[in-house]
């Protein structure tokens, strides 16, 4: 317990460290800003191909299980906000989550587990650079930014797999399709997933980073602070999820 405790602290003051040094960064980043690049190129656009086929994928299955249950009911319009809640609201965010967890965590921690095995940071250190501004602002800005786009991606491509669906079954003119859509799409679907995907970004993030600063001397670390990054990244974003979501259903009452 104890180990934990100093553990969460560690995180949250790390992240609050990250987020005096991104007004620095912003400022004064420029030699950083190749970092933050290449940090969304491989976090969001080397994701693309995965996130395509799980989006496609999720958004046909609502379609396909769900219409012939509410064809029972006669309740076929209930298919929009059912899609909006299951690809939009709660799958889209935490898979989204799932993908760059396990494409990223482990590859931020053990970046830099070993340069702090290599003494890539005393080196910053010594010359007077900043090594949480420099390391840890762009790909924590990287990480945040790209899960957010890559959660807007998702939910386009979820909704466009379950219309390919439709059109299986019933001739469904897109401006239809996606006029429906439209019209049960709420504001606080768009906030709660703008805010779950952002409050991810930031846990994969500041998990993989610190959890990478963390280690010592031996090089037997590296693989355990990767290690460490993906169960913790896990666990936060489950229990972040679980905590927006009692809070949307409260303050909206549905």
């Amino acid at each position: 317990m104890a180990v934990s405790r100093a553990s969460f602290f560690y995180g949250l003051g790390f992240f609050v460290q990250i987020l005096k040094g991104v007004w620095n960064f912003v400022h004064r980043g420029q030699a950083a800003y190749k970092i933050l690049i290449m940090q969304i190129m491989y976090t969001f656009v080397e994701a693309l191909g995965i996130s395509t086929m799980l989006a496609l994928g999720i958004g046909a299955a609502v379609q396909i299980i769900g219409m012939p249950y509410l064809a029972m009911i006669s309740q076929e319009g209930l298919i929009y906000p059912l899609l909006i809640t299951i690809i939009t609201r709660e799958l889209g965010p935490l898979l989204t989550a799932f993908i760059i967890i396990a494409r990223s965590a482990t590859a931020i921690a053990t970046e830099m587990a070993g340069m702090v095995i290599s003494h890539e940071v005393e080196a910053y250190i010594s010359i007077g650079v900043d090594p949480v501004e420099h390391l840890a602002v762009p790909r924590f800005l990287g990480v945040t930014i790209s899960i957010f786009l890559l959660n807007l991606y998702f939910s386009i491509f979820g909704l466009a797999g379950s219309f390919i669906v439709a059109q299986i079954f019933s001739s469904m003119p897109a401006s239809v399709y996606f006029g429906n859509i439209l019209q049960n799409l709420s504001l606080p679907d768009i906030v709660i997933s703008v805010i779950k995907s952002i409050s991810f970004g930031m846990i994969i993030s500041v998990v993989a980073i610190s959890r990478g600063f963390a280690v010592e001397r031996a090089s037997t670390e590296v693989p355990v602070a990767g290690l460490k990054a993906v169960g913790l990244s896990f666990g936060w974003c489950i229990v972040v999820d679980v905590f927006l979501a009692a809070m949307y259903y409260m303050i909206t009452g549905f």
